[in-house]
């Protein structure tokens, strides 16, 4: 037992790693999952990959992302569509019956957000089976509400429960992550009803720090840095009946310029300290 039973290492949070890299380092510090993203993986290719990391002994937590199903054109609602298929096949081929969806901002011009909501339900009426046929259980993602207009325009948990209880709860899931909800004081309770049905898919770890060095989207901090109480939420994700990985996911400029080994044992440490 080294304190990294549930401990996942999402890729991004050492972008400066290659897959053969990450999956090296991993293995020598003692860690048994990771979350990948679909760019690497797809410019490494999906079946090398997957076979890279089963050599490795590890475990393949989440693939992000899928998602970005707002489009109001057809032409793009379809393109949309069949590339989140693909994200479901690749998803399949790595082994993970997660797959992180980030559900896309406002088309251009548009100010209509519930409108844009009925449309990522409509695409995942049609997504949602495919993924099921294939193991796969897509998990919506809120994303903080300072990415509604561009990125997601899911921005509570609340919003994404309305979502996914669309769909039966081993078909449809959603993502907790404290960098997005650590300001919303309804979490709580919202944690509570996600566990009773058996939503979370998916739980990731960063801090928020301030001022935000890279701006919102690369501003995500190290463990410990900021002011979210990570082990408590931990804690209300596992007395929801959550008990699956815990994923460190870091977008953060300041730690891809750093050693990755030195990143990723700095991570651990923290993770035992103060999220275990």
């Amino acid at each position: 037992m080294n304190g990294l039973e549930r401990f996942s290492l999402n890729q991004e949070t050492i972008r400066q790693w290659s897959l053969p890299e990450l999956a090296e380092g991993c293995a020598e510090a003692g860690v048994r999952r990771v979350g990948l993203w679909r760019a690497p993986v797809r410019a490494y290719g999906v079946e090398r990959a997957a076979r890279l990391m089963r050599e490795a002994g590890l475990t393949v937590s989440s693939l992000c992302r899928g998602g970005f199903l707002t489009a109001a054109d057809p032409a793009d609602r379809a393109a949309a569509l069949a590339d989140n298929r693909a994200a479901v096949d690749e998803a399949a081929a790595l082994g993970t019956d997660t797959l992180v969806l980030v559900c896309g901002g406002l088309p251009e011009g548009s100010r209509d957000l519930c409108a844009a909501r009925e449309r990522i339900a409509d695409a995942l009426a049609e997504l949602v089976p495919y993924a099921a046929e294939r193991g796969v259980r897509p998990a919506i993602e809120p994303l903080h509400p300072m990415f509604a207009s561009d990125r997601c325009v899911v921005s509570t948990l609340a919003q994404a429960l309305d979502l996914a209880e669309r769909f039966p709860a081993d078909r449809m899931g959603v993502v907790v992550d404290t960098y997005h909800l650590w300001w919303d004081d309804t979490v709580p309770r919202l944690i509570e009803r996600a566990g009773a049905s058996g939503r979370i898919a998916a739980f990731q770890l960063a801090d928020w720090i301030t001022p935000l060095p890279e701006g919102v989207l690369l501003g995500r901090g190290q463990l410990g840095d900021g002011c979210v109480d990570l082990r408590g939420f931990r804690e209300r994700v596992d007395a929801a009946g959550y008990t699956g990985p815990v994923e460190a996911e870091i977008f953060n400029p300041a730690l891809w310029a750093r050693d990755g080994a030195e990143v990723l044992a700095e991570t651990t440490e923290r993770y035992r300290r103060l999220v275990a």
